[in-house]
């Protein structure tokens, strides 16, 4: 006689809680929607998990977005990215991490858009940035609410800059929201990273957060690896960000879809009468779980103005006279006397006046005819080797921003301070005059010297200096003046002090005031162009690109040590991520290519100077000619194109109900 056992095997029936590590039924845990029993901790769910979750049943309807192109760049790391992703729509059933339904939420119609972290972690490329756009438009077309759910590791890296783009094209989208009064909510999921933390996570009317969720620019490994630092425990979890104001409210996955359903009724005045009615809660609705219980850390703040030194620099005007020791470059006037930090930059003051003698009337001849050194088509490019332009671009004999403020603009008044408690040095912005025309100018400052790059913070600014910009920015629109930004970043800085202080709400907010901005901006990667810290102020109309310049998702360096677990491996990744401005030009991300003397930029820093005053003016004589109406529609469309092709393409990817 044989006997069969048919009860299921112990190993499925029991878990271990991925919090804890206690052993756990694993039935009861899916029942309580993977909250633990014994620590409470919150473990991941699907995407089709979280929309049974928050939407009334059966109200869920499918969005199907637009094509978008799956391999950009044709990456290769260790295997193909077709194969990779070929194997993770294999395991999750989804096209790609991101799933967009029209639904109700206690009646109320709304827009859900939910990223799944299964699916390369949930990582931020053009399909993804497709559905949440497309959801944003949904919410515009239907004036229903727009609920975005995230999970996610950052911007995908093996679509390189297109998927850096994906930020600034779903700032666009709720930037829109915001403009016709269409209520945006956040739910941080954990993990939330980088790219998606900098952007539509994080620049919604309302952000909240499960418990523990942890939410960041840079992750843990990243600052280590980049400046050494180690986070303390707790850090950039939900109640350390709800400590410092980062979000506001924490609550608990059984109390989510009751919380969600209480904040979109009140775009709908029947529906929260309905509600206030039904409810026999003794207190009105808070911002805050009674379950948790988070006292505020009232201790002092790191990112004060004392946490990153720097010595202040001086103002220049016509008729003023700049501080001994100075470190802004003389203009085009006799009676500003300055000294610069280097001597490289001192032997450039005695040339620098030849820029801007040209009469007016010569100018503006000037302006209206093409330019020899600006190139609008990629094969007019000579072909580098993307490395070689990395290196190029690291050269510190190229002219800084604060070079070009002296040099290309007939003069600069520098402005300090984001209005809220630090000045960032890696930052420059003010007042300025181009051309004989007023403009704001914002750039990232490194330097010439190990002095000064120390004293600027390499180029990399924490989020006092993006609110700066941010305050410059809606001064430009106040006074209707055109914005120039000079970008030469390696990107945002990744410390914990930024971190503490909200460099990931930052650079989101920053890419969102750009977005809407109704006056021309022209942005100008000198250098550097480094992931979303360079983004954050290239939000253009217009982006011109230097000719050994780059501009990427991440550093060669970064990408080599995650995707081939080698930093040795940087030139390779150099070539993958196709940095150099050849590709950027045929990818569509640069407008035009600018060339550079013989030899690059360092070898003759005042014709280059000269040629990037030429070809900004002449890009602002073209856009002050649009109305702000359709700046602001060519701006959208333009972002909005990114990671798009047409619904025949070939290589298309849609996103459908049963991908």
């Amino acid at each position: 006689m044989t006997i069969l056992e048919t009860r299921p095997a112990t190993s499925n029936a029991w878990m271990r809680c991925p919090g804890c590590g206690d052993m756990i039924y694993r039935k009861r845990y899916d029942r309580a929607d993977r909250v633990c029993p014994e620590c409470d901790s919150h473990g991941p769910l699907t995407a089709d998990e979280r929309i049974a979750l928050l939407l009334d049943a059966d109200s869920a309807e499918q969005i199907v977005t637009a094509p978008t192109i799956p391999d950009p760049l044709r990456f290769t790391d260790t295997r193909d990215y077709p194969a990779r992703l070929a194997d993770a729509r294999r395991r999750t059933g989804m096209s790609d991490a991101a799933r967009c339904v029209r639904g109700r939420m206690g009646g109320v119609p709304v827009v859900l858009v939910v990223l799944d972290f299964r699916f390369f972690g949930g990582s931020l490329g053009a399909a993804v940035g497709e559905a949440v756009t497309t959801a944003a438009e949904t919410a515009l077309a239907d004036r229903a609410p727009l609920v975005i759910v995230s999970a996610s590791g950052g911007a995908r890296m093996q679509e390189g800059i297109l998927a850096l783009m994906q930020m600034a094209k779903t700032s666009h989208a709720l930037q829109r929201l915001d403009e016709a009064g269409v209520l945006t909510v956040s739910v941080v999921t954990d993990p939330t990273y980088g790219g998606v933390a900098a952007s539509f996570a994080t620049s919604t009317d309302i952000i909240i957060a499960e418990p523990g969720a942890r939410l960041g620019f840079a992750g843990p490994r990243v600052i280590a690896q980049t400046i050494g630092e180690t986070l303390p425990e707790g850090f950039q979890t939900a109640e350390f960000l709800l400590a410092h104001g980062c979000i506001d409210l924490i609550c608990h996955r059984n109390t989510l879809r009751d919380r969600l359903t209480r904040l979109v009724a009140t775009t709908v005045r029947e529906a929260a009468e309905d509600i206030a009615a039904q409810s026999n809660m003794s207190t009105t609705m808070g911002f805050c779980e009674s379950s948790v219980n988070v006292s505020p850390d009232t201790s002092a703040q790191p990112g004060s103005s004392a946490e990153m030194p720097g010595e202040p620099r001086a103002t220049i005007a016509v008729g003023m006279q700049a501080e001994p020791g100075s470190e802004v470059a003389a203009g085009f006037h006799d009676d500003v006397v300055v000294q610069p930090d280097s001597s490289g930059a001192r032997d450039m003051v005695e040339q620098f006046g030849r820029l801007g003698e040209m009469p007016e009337d010569e100018s503006a001849d000037a302006s209206r005819q093409p330019d020899p050194l600006v190139v609008t088509d990629p094969d007019s490019v000579a072909e580098r080797d993307p490395w070689e332009c990395v290196r190029a671009a690291r050269e510190l004999g190229r002219p800084t921003t604060l070079d070009y403020l002296a040099g290309a603009f007939d003069e600069f008044i520098e402005l300090h301070g984001d209005r809220l408690a630090a000045d960032c040095p890696a930052l420059i912005a003010g007042l300025a005059r181009l051309d004989g025309k007023p403009v704001v100018a914002i750039g990232t400052q490194k330097g010439h010297t190990a002095a000064e790059l120390t004293r600027h913070n390499y180029g990399m600014p924490t989020p006092a200096g993006y609110r700066k910009a941010a305050r410059l920015a809606r001064l430009a629109a106040k006074l209707e003046l055109p914005v120039v930004t000079l970008i030469d970043t390696a990107g945002a800085y990744p410390g914990v002090a930024a971190e503490e202080n909200g460099q990931a709400v930052a650079i989101a907010e920053s890419l969102k005031l750009f977005a809407g901005l109704d006056v021309p901006v022209v942005a100008v990667i000198t250098g550097e162009g480094g992931s979303g810290g360079a983004l954050a102020l290239g939000v253009a109309d217009r982006v011109l690109v230097c000719e050994n310049a780059v501009y990427s998702v991440i550093s060669p360096e970064g990408c080599a040590s995650i995707l081939w677990k080698d930093a040795a491996a940087a030139p390779r990744a150099a070539r993958a991520l196709r940095v150099d401005s050849g590709s950027l030009l045929r990818l569509g991300v640069a407008d035009a290519v600018l060339l550079e003397p013989p030899g690059g930029a360092h070898r003759d820093p005042v014709a280059m100077i000269g040629r990037v005053r030429t070809a900004v003016t002449r890009m602002l004589s073209t856009l002050r000619a649009l109305s702000p109406d359709e700046l602001s529609e060519a701006r959208y469309q333009r972002f909005r194109a990114f990671g798009r092709v047409s619904a025949d393409g070939p290589d298309a990817t849609t996103t459908t109900p049963d991908a």
